[in-house]
C-alpha cells in the first residue's frame, strides 16, 4: 500500500512578475515501509519536494494524498497536526535546542502535540532505541554531532510517524559518523517498517538506499530500484 502518492504535481512561485516552477508535474509512489533516497542538482527541486512531502507546503495542482489523506485541500491546523502525528523530520543541522537536554529536546513533537502524559518515558524509550539512554541529561553542547544527529532521529521517532523525513541527514558528520547515522536509519527501516525518505546530494548515501528517485529542473527524470547496500558492512 503506497504511504504517499504524487500525481502530477507542480509547485509554481511568484517572484515578482515572475513565475519560477520549482516542481513542473512529479509523479511519485512510496509503498509503506520503503526506504528511499532522493537525489539531484541544487535547483534540481529536492527541497520543494521535501516541503511538500513533510506538508510545510501545499502544491500549486495536482494531488499528494499522505496515508490516505487528500494534503492539497487541508487547512492550516490540520497540516500542522499531520507534521505533529504523521511525519518525523531529521535535519542537517541538527535543529537541537542547546538549553534543552537530550530528553527534553526530544520530548518537544509530543508537548507541542498535546500529549504530555507519559512525554519522559517516551522520550526515554526513543533515546534507547539510538543508543543515547546514557546522554538523555545532556545538552547538546555536551554531545558530538553524530550524537546530536541520534537525539535528531530520537525526536523523529517519538511521535511513532509512520514516514521519517532526513534533510542531509550526514552534511555535517565525518565520514564514521555519516555510517553510524546510515547504519541506525536502515535498522529503524528493518525493524520498526519506518518509511524513509532521505534527501540527498550524496551517491554514497544514496546507495544505502533501495530505490533512488533523480530530480532535474522540477522533474523525475529517474526512478531506479538498486541492491541495497548495508552501511555496517
Amino acid at each position: 500500500m503506497a504511504l504517499l502518492k504524487l500525481d502530477s504535481v507542480t509547485k509554481v512561485y511568484r517572484l515578482g512578475n515572475v513565475e519560477v516552477a520549482a516542481l513542473a508535474g512529479v509523479s511519485i509512489s512510496i509503498e509503506a515501509g520503503e526506504m528511499v533516497s532522493i537525489m539531484g542538482p541544487s535547483g534540481s527541486g529536492k527541497s520543494t519536494l521535501m516541503n511538500l512531502l513533510g506538508c510545510l507546503d501545499v502544491p500549486t495542482s495536482g494531488s499528494y494524498m499522505l496515508d490516505g489523506e487528500q494534503v492539497g485541500s487541508l487547512t492550516d491546523d490540520r497540516l500542522a497536526a499531520i507534521r505533529n502525528g504523521k511525519v518525523g523530520f531529521v535535519f542537517q543541522s541538527y535543529n537541537l535546542l542547546p538549553r534543552l537536554t537530550a530528553e527534553a529536546n526530544v520530548t518537544l513533537p509530543l508537548l507541542y502535540g498535546g500529549r504530555r502524559r507519559g512525554a519522559r518515558s517516551r522520550a526515554r524509550e526513543a533515546l534507547n532505541a539510538v543508543g543515547l539512554s546514557e546522554r538523555a541529561g545532556h545538552h547538546p553542547p555536551e554531545l558530538s554531532g553524530g550524537e546530536q544527529q541520534r537525539v535528531g532521529i530520537a525526536r523523529a521517532l517519538v511521535t511513532e510517524a509512520p514516514l521519517v523525513l532526513a534533510d542531509e541527514p550526514t552534511g555535517n558528520l565525518d565520514s564514521n559518523a555519516s555510517t553510524e547515522i546510515i547504519a541506525m536509519l536502515q535498522r529503524l527501516n528493518r525493524e520498526r517498517g519506518v518509511t524513509i525518505v532521505i534527501i540527498t546530494h550524496e551517491p554514497g548515501i544514496a546507495e544505502f538506499t533501495g530505490r533512488v528517485l533523480t530530480l532535474r529542473d522540477g522533474l523525475l527524470v529517474s526512478d531506479e530500484h538498486q541492491p541495497t547496500k548495508d552501511a555496517r558492512s
